[in-house]
């Protein structure tokens, strides 16, 4: 569950002095958001690509990665803990459970917890796995976007001001361009982090962990709102701290299941 912080600023930020807020902030603008929102016109697969849409109550799906021959899904940190179980709206079909956030034992701040990224992830369930999409993010009305082959996830020195920025957050999608970039640093957040990016894109309720894509390429997890724009950190050390590796190929590189006619995966 993302937590309100009043008062942090990224350093050395000169734009974003505003007040930092999480980012579950309430619905009346979500909703409005979504009434104004172009209707989706792809197909959903069965089971859905979660990457990039909403995954379990506030908390957005990032990216699908490979924890060993285990398929998980990028969330954030800070949206929930570790052993959580996610659920289908249903409320009874689980989508898996969340394993660890991403943390530096070395970390050089004392009061904070630091991070390479705001990251964690999800297990995902076996029948839940959407084989022959994992390289797929779904961003909703923008459309499917395809992760080629071999395509190296941005670390923070990757990424420059003025790079094109698409995120899909709460099934909103919306674009930007990046504004600063900084460490995340201050005495009112818990949270350490080398690098933090700006973009100027509304962020809001349910955005946290989200798929960014910075010039079409993953680029990060959603993690803050500084004034209502958008804050994200890089994807590459984050998947690195936690040892996971990005989904370029439909099925991960792993052989799926094989299925019967009774539905019983071998």
């Amino acid at each position: 569950m993302t937590r309100t912080r009043a008062r942090a600023r990224i350093r050395p930020f000169r734009l974003l002095v505003a007040v930092l807020v999480g980012l579950m902030l309430g619905t009346g603008a979500l909703a409005v958001a979504r009434a104004l929102q172009p209707q989706r016109t792809t197909s959903v697969y069965d089971p859905p690509v979660l990457a990039g849409q909403q995954l379990w109550g506030a908390c957005a799906g990032g990216f699908y990665a490979r924890h060993g021959s285990t398929i998980v899904l990028t969330s954030t940190g800070h949206c929930t803990t570790e052993g959580t179980v996610a659920y289908d709206p249903d409320g009874i079909t689980v989508r898996g459970v969340f394993g660890p956030a991403a943390r530096d034992a070395a970390c050089p701040y004392p009061g904070h917890r630091c991070a390479a990224s705001d990251l964690n992830y999800l297990v995902v369930a076996e029948d839940r796995i959407p084989w022959g999409h994992l390289n797929v993010v779904d961003l909703g009305t923008a459309g499917y976007r395809v992760i080629p082959p071999g395509t190296r996830p941005l670390a923070c020195a990757d990424i420059a001001i003025g790079d094109q920025v698409e995120i899909d957050g709460r099934n909103v999608y919306r674009s930007g361009t990046v504004a600063e970039k900084g460490e995340n640093l201050h005495p009112e957040d818990g949270d350490y982090f080398p690098c933090m990016v700006a973009a100027s894109i509304h962020a809001e309720t349910g955005d946290s962990g989200g798929a960014v894509l910075v010039r079409g390429i993953p680029a990060g997890v959603t993690s803050r709102s500084f004034g209502g724009w958008l804050g994200f950190t890089p994807l590459a050390e984050g998947l690195a701290e936690l040892g996971l590796d990005l989904c370029t190929t439909p099925d991960c590189g792993l052989v799926p299941p094989v299925s019967d006619p009774t539905g019983t995966n071998h």
